[in-house]
């Protein structure tokens, strides 16, 4: 009789720490990295000794390494930062544009990694913290700087020739709930949404072909095939999601400055 295939949850993803470190005097301090944890400063890490490594001897002519480097500074230099900021004022986000890309594109593609496999953004927490304390402070801090406050929030909120019973009832507090509630928490959002659902899919059709091929009746472990076929497939969906998911995460968030800066909405 075959064990029941338990399919795997949650409680998979939510990693317990590698090691647990406590205060020796006693003091109520305890250091206990997860593994996403530690993915995301080597990520940080990743990233610096790529640009730094690829960058340090500039020719006109470029290495592969550094035509790599330089392909992926221009794409989200003028792919991202000047379409949505806009020619005169993108240039100074774009070393923000192009970090973010980076930093979403590493924690994302650590998921496509043997050994690794665990896209770090599956917890929410990270994304969350990128939308809510760097894209949408700059967000508002760039608009109060180019309009005063008072012209800022004219400028977001106040749509002109629409009576001020619509403007006020409706449209002012939809504007208010969308930018300062739903634009954060839908930045986020994607792409935890998206590595979440996309590792644990791959995490199923492989535990599940794995438990028909031991433990199954004999008569089903030929399904065990299709179920290793099933997960390459979503291994392969998920490189492209993986890639897509840090394009458009910087691409909104670029969006959202090009938004705080532009003269009308």
């Amino acid at each position: 009789m075959a064990d029941e295939f338990v399919p795997p949850g949650k409680d998979d993803i939510l990693l317990p720490p590698i090691f647990t470190w406590h205060d020796p005097l006693g003091l109520p301090f305890t250091f206990a990295p997860t593994k996403p944890q530690v993915l995301l400063v080597l990520s940080v890490v990743i990233i610096l000794t790529f640009f730094l490594v690829t960058t340090r001897n500039l020719k006109i002519v470029p290495s592969r390494w550094q035509f790599a480097a330089e392909s992926v500074y221009d794409f989200g230099r003028n792919t991202i930062a000047r379409e949505q900021i806009g020619a005169k004022e993108f240039t100074p986000y774009v070393p923000l544009i192009v970090s973010i890309f980076c930093f979403v594109l590493v924690n994302n593609v650590y998921g496509l990694i043997p050994l690794v496999q665990f896209p770090t953004f599956t917890h929410s927490g990270f994304p969350f913290a990128i939308a809510l304390i760097i894209i949408f402070p700059l967000y508002h801090f760039v608009g109060i700087r180019k309009f005063g406050l008072k012209g800022y929030l004219r400028n977001q909120f106040i749509i002109a020739d629409v009576p001020k019973p619509v403007l006020w009832g409706l449209l002012i507090p939809t504007e208010v709930i969308l930018k300062f509630f739903f634009d954060p928490v839908n930045l986020a959002i994607r792409v935890f949404a998206a590595m979440f659902a996309g590792h644990l899919l791959v995490l199923v059709f492989t535990l599940g072909a794995e438990f028909l091929l031991l433990q199954a009746p004999i008569w089903l472990k030929p399904l065990s095939a299709l179920g290793f076929a099933l997960a390459i497939a979503l291994y392969l969906l998920e490189a492209l999601v993986q890639v897509l998911q840090a394009y458009i995460f910087a691409l909104l968030s670029a969006h959202f400055i090009g938004r705080a800066l532009a003269e009308q909405h």
